[in-house]
């Protein structure tokens, strides 16, 4: 009888909507952290354990669901989408960049802060064509392990090749020659076996979520209080505002030239976003955003398994707001006015820079000297600002995934692989 009762509990546990169990563990840790103060870093494994285990599943999720993906689709359509949701991609990154530094001029964080000693140097930004040549892996397998939570160099390597392999076993499917034809057809099944034996440890681990969650929020407020929420307001405002006006009004705006509801895309992806907000993590938390996109938006596998996991990586709209309001704030540090010249470097460089931004916590903290390099500008601001990056990176990591889906959503609904009786879309 005790067993069936605790049984009951945990089928109900499970049936319970995700999103809701997310928001009362984050509720949880804010009064947690609030109420036990520093001692609360007591929980910390708990939070570096759900760490874990999102970065466990993302190499395998991503080259399986890549290659299944890729090799779902024909060529030419492959082709078609491929270079559709790239243009969405750089086309919104853009518009968000010139966003940020525009809201960065406007509130004009660091007036009045100066940091003693350092002075404004012009340099030459680093070659573009180092970082390209570093995306084509020489070893794809080793490319595999270097996902370590401290870097990702691997993961644009990996999708490359993913992509490549998907490509490749396409063609070997549509073959003309049978021995071909069968050959492929197996190897497909083999792959789609485990995308699907990967979807099912994401729901394993997705149910862990909550105590995760609340354990990351109750440290973080512990150890820095409420002040967090108030010190550099300016620039966690500013970062903050950008974020918005690039969802509510960029993205709503795109979303009606679709004709898609923005309140049906926000409901409908309330969980990666409230996923990413308190993970921090654009790839830990991908097997959420892939979720949301299959049973929220009935959106058709061979579509997301081939845009989020790339849209997780090249797509950070959010770091662009975020590295361009830094370096607004680093100018005004030590006194320097921006030129047009170096706010258009800026703006590509920040750009370039989030596609290489590991999706993790804190991944922009250090691509951020690649941004205030570019111009000169004090690499000391990265220590400066390093307390309050966890609320920056809420930030932009909300606005990182929330980017994704709308491109993935725009994309798929112009190449109908939309389920419209699925999801958000038959509630009403």
């Amino acid at each position: 009888m005790e067993e069936k009762k605790k049984a009951g509990l945990f089928r109900k546990y499970l049936d319970f909507p995700l999103v809701y169990k997310i928001a009362i563990g984050f509720l949880f840790g804010v009064v947690a952290g609030i109420i036990v103060g520093p001692p609360v870093t007591i929980l910390k494994p708990l939070g570096d354990l759900f760490l874990r285990l999102l970065r466990m599943i993302v190499m395998p999720l991503i080259f399986f669901t890549l290659v299944v993906g890729a090799s779902t689709i024909n060529p030419k359509k492959l082709g078609r989408i491929g270079g559709k949701i790239i243009v969405w991609y750089f086309a919104t990154s853009f518009i968000a960049a010139i966003i940020g530094i525009s809201i960065g001029l406007l509130v004009s964080p660091g007036t009045g802060f100066s940091l003693e000693g350092v002075e404004f140097t012009a340099k030459t930004p680093p070659p573009f064509i180092e970082t390209v040549l570093s995306w084509i892996p020489e070893n794809p397998f080793q490319a595999l392990t270097q996902f370590d939570g401290e870097t990702a160099s691997g993961v644009l390597p990996t999708i490359l090749f993913a992509l490549m392999f998907g490509i490749a076993l396409t063609y070997l499917r549509s073959s003309e020659k049978r021995q071909q034809r069968d050959s492929g057809e197996t190897l497909f099944k083999v792959f789609d076996a485990c995308a699907e034996i990967m979807y099912k440890i994401v729901r394993a681990v997705l149910e862990f979520a909550p105590f995760g969650v609340f354990a990351l929020i109750a440290v973080v407020i512990g150890k820095e209080g409420f002040s967090i929420f108030v010190e550099y307001g300016a620039i966690i405002g500013a970062a903050a505002l950008g974020t918005a006006i690039v969802i509510l009004v960029v993205y709503s705006g795109i979303l009606l030239a679709f004709k898609i509801s923005p309140l049906k895309f926000l409901r409908g992806g309330k969980e990666a976003i409230l996923t990413a907000f308190a993970t921090r993590s654009s790839s830990g938390t991908l097997p959420v955003t892939m979720k949301c996109a299959d049973e929220n938006f009935g959106v058709n596998r061979s579509a997301y398994s081939f845009s989020l996991p790339i849209g997780a990586t090249i797509n950070m709209n959010g770091t662009a707001i975020y590295m361009l309001v830094v370096a607004v704030f680093a100018a005004n540090a030590v006194g320097h006015v921006l030129t047009v010249g170096e706010m258009a470097t800026l703006v590509v460089v920040a750009v370039m820079a989030s596609i290489g931004v590991a999706g993790i916590p804190m991944g922009g903290l250090i691509m951020l000297t690649v941004t205030l390099g570019s111009i000169g500008l004090p690499l000391q601001v990265v220590g400066v600002i390093a307390g309050i990056d966890v609320i920056l990176d809420m930030i932009r990591t909300l606005g990182n995934v929330t980017g994704d889906l709308v491109c993935t959503l725009v994309v798929s609904k112009s190449e109908d692989l939309i389920d419209f009786d699925k999801g958000v879309w038959k509630k009403d």
